[in-house]
């Protein structure tokens, strides 16, 4: 008597394709690098407490815009604080703003999407409401947040993140009205599955590899946001150092000490470059379709 096997094709294996390796990160030498770069900003900036020469925050007017030296290897500010110390520090602020930006937002994005898509009367509603907040340019978003609660690390995340929720829950939302076509999703919907396990169990695994490739852009572009919001002077208090704050402070002295940009900004877009291109591997690696083009070219 022979035995049928079901296809294979009919059954939807999510978790080998959206639950991949890290080898992604060393695919090619400069995703390797730039793996290497970001591990490296992030260490310090952890460790700045501990490897920082000085205190970044210690005014010292006898040691203005002292050059590098032993005692101060990139030399000084306006206010004679240690510049080193200064962008170690910054650090912190920018990489938390972008991953605390990219973490809150995909939350939200998510539930949003997850509803929208399944509901299509919620559909209706909330996509008007997701519409409306991309209309406004974030940047002019975020200052407003700003100019009304004032400038805290609190406020400036929190008007850093409100742009990127509607992109995270349009993508959720695209993916889950996919999905839900399938049949594996109907056979749960008319065996009597609860809603709650439904999008638990069928419909969110499906989101997770775009959710980490948008993750990485947000990420990106909170760090990026936060260093224009503080340049512009909308940003967190001028006296804590963040990247943007010391291109800021640094601008009036271009002239004569151009360092003052160029460290912090060489930071900031080794940064932004080095997640920018893990984001990318990470997108070919957990869409099989990317392999596929690559392969036909």
């Amino acid at each position: 008597m022979a035995i049928e096997t079901l296809p294979e094709s009919s059954i939807p294996l999510t978790s080998s394709s959206t639950r991949p390796g890290l080898g992604f990160l060393t695919a090619s030498p400069i995703i390797a690098i730039a793996t290497i770069c970001l591990a490296a900003i992030v260490l310090v900036s952890i460790l700045a407490p501990w490897i920082s020469p000085h205190d970044p925050m210690l005014l010292a007017p006898a040691q203005r815009l002292k050059p590098a030296s032993e005692q101060f290897l990139l030399g000084t500010d306006a206010y004679g604080r240690d510049v080193l110390s200064r962008i170690l520090y910054g650090g912190r602020i920018s990489l938390l703003i972008g991953l605390g930006a990219a973490v809150i937002s995909i939350v939200i994005g998510l539930a949003i999407g997850l509803v929208s898509g399944f509901f299509k009367w919620i559909d209706a509603i909330m996509m008007r409401i997701m519409d409306g907040l991309m209309a406004i340019p974030s940047i002019l978003l975020a200052i407003a947040v700003v100019s009304l609660s004032g400038a805290t690390l609190t406020t400036v995340l929190i008007a850093i993140t409100i742009p990127e929720i509607p992109r995270v829950a349009r993508l959720v939302r695209s993916v889950v009205l996919s999905a839900r076509e399938e049949p594996y999703v109907e056979a749960a919907i008319s065996v009597g599955s609860s809603l709650p396990k439904i999008m638990w169990r069928h419909l969110m695994p499906n989101t997770i590899a775009p959710l980490i490739v948008q993750g990485t852009y947000v990420c990106a572009s909170a760090i990026l946001t936060e260093a224009i919001l503080s340049f512009l002077g909308a940003g967190i208090s001028p006296e804590v150092p963040t990247w943007g704050n010391i291109m800021a402070e640094g601008r009036a002295y271009f002239q004569i000490k151009p360092s003052l940009i160029f460290w912090p900004g060489l930071m900031l877009s080794i940064a932004i470059l080095s997640v920018n291109l893990i984001g990318d591997a990470a997108r070919d690696a957990l869409d099989p379709r990317m392999k596929q083009r690559e392969g036909r070219k």
